[in-house]
């Protein structure tokens, strides 16, 4: 729906707005007139763009005048805090696609040894950016999901180089002012739809048996965007940029991925959480460390996973002159992942023309040999690497595996981790009423903002996942939800989120987050600022959290009273706009929640009315 225009439609009582009421009211109408007949300026192309643009700026479509939210109580709470507000100032242009921890000139300066360079690398205090990212020019609301996954508007991520890198490989094509995405792939030739059918004859993906998958290197994601026919979700990951802007366009097609790399720092997930792996010609050297990359997909893969590999050097026989390599080190290279494959215990299950299917032994006692390795980790937890150096050593099995449920019904069985008591201080009766409390808090949200599965929504972020609860009770083929788990978390619970069947990353939110600019609908913070009080700035993360919005998207913050007033203060410079709301259980409920939309602007009309 054209958010923006139908949310201008009425004023709040006392808003010195409603005195525009009916011209806003109007001007509503013509806009969802435009946007019925397809030619809403935000949403696609046509020959009524033009008309639809001079109809929408003459009518003040883009303001957000209010946020037209039922509210449970009153929500003038605030004190005269709004008097207090202090205006931030836009970035300049150049910083349209910012990204802070993988920033192309600061990662110039670190060593190129195993792709280093490429790993996160923050900025000190001092260089921080205390501004907001502006979107660019002419940037449009991304159609809906599933158009969403074949078109992206072209003034979103104006690049077109892999256009043209990747023209015979059928990865991106150039269209008017929109790219489309044909479904090919380097490794996929006929579409990404027939190489998933084809290791779906090996691997189970139709029965549920197979949720969770991690797409290494993964392009523009084509993959991970055809598995959701078969309800399975992928993590994909690639570094920001050995090819312009891939993750950028994953995540504007509304595909889970982050800027990332296997370098020399394990991967941001806990262990035994992925139930396939993937690398379709990622340019991973496999064998090379003592085989630490594939030691390191072992560590995050579950028991009985999967890991597939396709391209370079499967099938060398055949292939090394097309690839214009020497037989003999393609030959070598196959040897090590051979080697490496059998010292983890992994079964090749298939290996036809260049591709090659593994899976991992289901428990320790099938793979006797390795307890007496002596390249078993040290490491007490597995799950404890977040800047941990990854090391070419063996995550040993744990002592028990919990049934390995197919998915629709693992997102409420009770995940073994807790089962098994492997959590201190969560019990199976603590993890079912986390459940209840969250199925409650989100039909809260939904009566609030009654668009919240509507499809409006694609990419979500919960900041303080705890074990999935938000995202369980939000789940649909609708929407995905990034789930973070804080690194400052009291119990780390990201482990029972993979077991669900969801999926999720590893953060400390006084840093920035490996992603571009403008790639979430919808972000939930439940008791982010309770937990990183006094560990780093509100506002840094406020504009943490602006920079990765999208135009037009929507926060949830559930926190304690007084910090929200703190929170809606700063937000109030940030072209947010706001309504406070009561606990669901009613106001005497000291915890309250901020509902807020981030307006529309872009580079251009700042610059405008800053130089007027």
């Amino acid at each position: 729906m054209p958010f923006r225009c139908l949310m201008a439609t009425k004023g709040n009582p006392g808003d010195h707005r409603s005195r525009r009421s009916l011209s806003i009211a109007v001007a509503a109408g013509l806009c969802f007139f435009f946007y019925v007949l397809g030619v809403w300026k935000k949403s696609g192309f046509g020959k009524g763009d033009s008309i639809a643009l001079e109809i929408t700026n003459r009518k003040d479509c883009s303001v957000l005048n209010n946020l037209n939210y039922e509210t449970s109580g009153d929500g003038g709470m605030l004190d005269g805090s709004d008097s207090e507000v202090k205006d931030v100032k836009p970035c300049e242009a150049k910083y349209t696609d910012y990204t802070p921890c993988h920033d192309q000139m600061r990662a110039m300066t670190f060593p190129r040894d195993n792709m280093a360079y490429r790993e996160r690398h923050c900025p000190p205090e001092e260089e921080k950016l205390h501004c907001l990212i502006p979107a660019p020019k002419g940037y449009a609301t991304p159609f809906p999901w599933p158009k969403s996954r074949d078109y992206v508007p072209y003034a979103n991520a104006p690049y077109k180089s892999l256009t043209v890198e990747k023209a015979v490989q059928n990865w991106i094509q150039y269209e008017g002012n929109v790219f489309r995405f044909p479904g090919g792939g380097t490794q996929f030739p006929h579409g990404a739809d027939a190489y998933i059918n084809q290791l779906a004859s090996v691997i189970p993906m139709d029965n549920g048996i197979v949720r969770t998958a991690l797409d290494t290197g993964c392009g523009v994601a084509s993959w991970g965007a055809y598995l959701f026919k078969k309800n399975v979700i992928a993590m994909s990951f690639a570094p920001r940029d050995s090819h312009e802007a891939q993750v950028q366009f994953a995540l504007e097609r509304g595909v889970p991925a982050t800027i990332g790399v296997l370098g020399t720092i394990k991967l941001p997930y806990p262990s035994r959480a992925f139930d396939m792996a993937h690398c379709s010609r990622c340019l991973i050297p496999w064998g090379a460390n003592g085989g630490m990359y594939m030691m390191e997909v072992d560590r995050v893969l579950r028991p009985g996973g999967y890991w597939v590999l396709s391209g370079p050097p499967i099938n060398w026989r055949i292939d090394y002159q097309a690839w214009q390599r020497p037989k003999e080190e393609l030959e070598e290279e196959q040897k090590k992942i051979e080697d490496v494959a059998k010292l983890l215990c992994w079964e090749k299950k298939q290996e036809i023309g260049e591709i090659a299917i593994w899976q991992k032994r289901i428990n320790k006692d099938s793979c006797p040999w390795q307890d007496n390795q002596s390249t078993s980790c040290q490491s007490i937890n597995s799950d404890d690497v977040w800047y941990k150096r990854m090391e070419a050593c063996v995550t040993p099995y744990p002592d028990s595996n919990g049934a390995w449920r197919p998915f629709p019904e693992r997102l409420y069985a009770v995940p073994s981790r807790i089962s098994s008591g492997s959590i201190p201080g969560i019990s199976v009766e603590a993890y079912l009423e986390d459940n209840r409390t969250w199925k409650k808090h989100v039909n809260g949200y939904k009566r609030t903002n009654k668009i919240i599965d509507s499809g409006r929504y694609r990419n979500i972020m919960d900041m303080n996942a705890g074990m999935g609860g938000f995202a369980a009770a939000l789940e649909s083929p609708k929407l995905w939800v990034m789930n973070v788990m804080p690194t400052i978390a009291e119990k780390d619970t990201l482990g029972v989120i993979y077991e669900r069947g969801l999926i999720g990353i590893y953060h400390d939110w006084c840093e920035a987050f490996s992603t571009y600019p403008r790639t979430y609908d919808l972000i939930h913070a439940n008791s982010v600022f309770s937990l990183y009080k006094d560990k780093c700035s509100m506002e840094d993360i406020l504009l943490e959290m602006d920079r990765i919005l999208r135009p037009e998207g929507t926060v949830i913050v559930r926190d304690q009273l007084d910090l929200l007033i703190k929170v809606k203060r700063v937000v109030g410079g940030m072209r947010w706009n706001t309504k406070l709301v009561d606990h669901e259980d009613g106001p005497l409920v000291p915890e309250k929640m901020l509902f807020a939309v981030k307006q529309y602007w872009v580079v251009e009309e700042d610059q405008n009315n800053t130089s007027s």
